[in-house]
């Protein structure tokens, strides 16, 4: 499975989002999306999702042009929840797999008991951190080639995103599936990565493995990324 974009560019009326994006995104990868607010982040992964088509350029998967088709096998989790706050976490998750043929309910359930939540909680009871491990537990509960994460651990308090964290890494199989995640907590998500994507203006500013960044630049990926914005 590969993810390409192809001098990609997305404007909003007079706002020019994305500005001729080139990306290959291969399987079995943990890759971090990182760059300002406004910087075309939630726009690449709703473009890669099938939600949004570029102005100009070509975004693919498997050599077929993307459209709201690839939610068969892409999920993508937004930065908000849309969730009805009367379904229970048992309703959602029933929900979720009335919407997709490769969402599992007992992966999700081992998710969410490894999460520590109740199936029979009601969604409207529920705080933002837990909010957030159901995110994750509905995300992650499906059979995806691609999860596409947009800012999975903004807002969230430190224990919450150490779970989530742990969530990422043993309900995936990082051999065949590749993890997206936009996020600015990047010091905390580093270990989990493999290659990290640099936006600036809707535009690539860099996109590095982890390793190399470590050993051509003997840096932190945190550190890098402070000289290379201030360069």
């Amino acid at each position: 499975m590969m993810i390409k974009l192809q001098a990609v560019s997305k404007r909003y009326g007079f706002k020019q989002a994305l500005d001729g994006v080139t990306l290959s995104l291969p399987a079995g990868k943990i890759i971090g999306l990182v760059g300002e607010n406004g910087s075309g982040k939630t726009t690449l992964l709703k473009l890669m999702a099938g939600l949004l088509s570029p102005n100009s350029g070509v975004a693919a998967l498997d050599g077929q042009v993307i459209t709201r088709r690839v939610a068969a096998t892409v999920a993508y989790m937004p930065d908000t929840d849309i969730f009805y706050p009367y379904f229970t976490v048992r309703q959602l998750f029933e929900f979720y797999d009335s919407q997709f043929e490769d969402f599992q309910m007992k992966k999700a359930e081992q998710i969410l008991e490894f999460l520590n939540l109740s199936l029979d909680t009601k969604i409207s009871t529920l705080s933002k951190g837990n909010r957030g491990r159901v995110k994750i537990a509905v995300t992650l509960g499906r059979e995806a080639d691609y999860f596409l994460l947009d800012e999975p651990f903004s807002g969230l308090d430190p224990m919450v995103r150490e779970d989530i964290a742990k969530g990422l890494i043993r309900f995936t199989d990082t051999e065949r599936q590749t993890i997206v995640m936009s996020t600015h907590e990047l010091k905390e998500v580093e270990p989990l990565l493999d290659e990290l994507i640099v936006l600036k203006g809707g535009q690539v500013l860099a996109h590095k493995a982890i390793d190399e960044i470590r050993s051509s630049c003997g840096m932190d990926a945190t550190s890098w990324l402070v000289s290379l914005f201030r360069s």
